[in-house]
């Protein structure tokens, strides 16, 4: 199974700042940071990061991969429209308004792509719920 998951970045503070914001509504904390990279896990299991940011290890520039997509579950829609929202509302760019797909699934979805190109998604096998 995946321990981890590590996207690459040309700006590791402007790409902290963007995903402690996004990955918020997600559960996702910051736990880890050094010069090289930046480490989250779920708020209530900060032992096991999930998800890094990182300067390439070879010095060059970050690309994104073309077919490439990190996928996060949340614990319900509005997480979902929330991630969405803030992704967009912090200069990412939208890659898919949040909604049901196919039109007929109950598997809800939201894409964003990240200040460095990275397609990212969230999604929710729940039900439409409010905090």
């Amino acid at each position: 199974m995946i321990g981890f998951v590590m996207v690459g970045t040309n700006d590791l503070q402007a790409s902290s700042k963007f995903y402690d914001e996004v990955l918020a509504p997600l559960g996702l904390v910051k736990v880890e940071t050094s010069e090289a990279y930046v480490g989250y896990a779920q708020k209530n299991n900060q032992e096991e990061v999930e998800f890094y940011i990182t300067k390439p290890f070879n010095k060059e520039k970050a690309t994104y991969g073309n077919g490439t997509q990190i996928s996060f579950l949340a614990d319900s829609r509005t997480s979902v429209d929330y991630f969405h929202t803030i992704a967009l509302e912090n200069g990412g760019l939208n890659e898919g308004k949040p909604g049901p797909r196919p039109s007929s699934s109950t598997v809800y979805y939201a894409y964003i792509r990240d200040l460095d190109g990275n397609k990212i998604c969230a999604f929710s096998n729940t039900s439409y719920s409010k905090f």
